[in-house]
């Protein structure tokens, strides 16, 4: 947002206007018409807070106009949260006790390389990083070939109960042909 500066007779006029008890809007209009600017409602508004023109800010309640029924009639009573009954509450769910989880590994002893000492052939499968401030280190023996992964680790990282390999694409070179 870039700061206006108000030329003086910018300001007169705002002055002039807010004394005849037009609105912000109207008085945006009617300066930008004849002095060919671009004020909105709200920087002729600011302006007016700042030059402490500005009337008091809206009332709490508006006046009814005469001839038109409120459109909300009775406010309904509002009750404070210690008047609600327990029955309506959730319950708080019960937990099981989970068994820990056995994790698969790989009989293999990685090299434990830094990323940028490892070559263009080498297994990128990741040791470390779980603590705070802990290096990240890689596997680093020779990778298969079509993956990121030596065997030991692009078999572990898979899915176990799937098979080995799949091809890329799940549509099977016979399935295309039928098409």
């Amino acid at each position: 947002m870039e700061p206006v500066n108000w030329a003086p007779e910018h300001s007169d006029a705002l002055r002039d206007l807010v004394g005849r008890g037009m609105s912000y809007s109207e008085i945006a209009k009617a300066i930008n018409a004849r002095f060919g600017t671009w004020y909105s409602r709200n920087a002729t508004l600011g302006r007016a807070k700042r030059m402490g023109l500005a009337g008091p800010e809206r009332p709490d309640r508006p006046e009814p106009l005469p001839g038109v029924r409120p459109r909300l009639g009775k406010l309904r009573e509002v009750r404070s949260a210690e008047f609600r009954s327990p029955e309506f509450r959730r319950p708080m769910p019960a937990f099981e006790k989970a068994e820990p989880v056995k994790l698969r590994c790989v009989d293999i002893e990685p090299r434990h390389l830094a990323l940028v000492e490892l070559e263009r052939g080498d297994c990128r499968y990741p040791y470390g990083g779980d603590a705070e401030g802990e290096a990240i280190t890689f596997c680093g023996h020779t990778r298969r070939p079509g993956s990121s992964y030596c065997t030991p680790h692009f078999h572990l990282s898979r899915n176990p109960d799937a098979g080995l390999e799949g091809p890329a694409n799940p549509a099977s070179p016979g399935v295309l042909e039928a098409v």
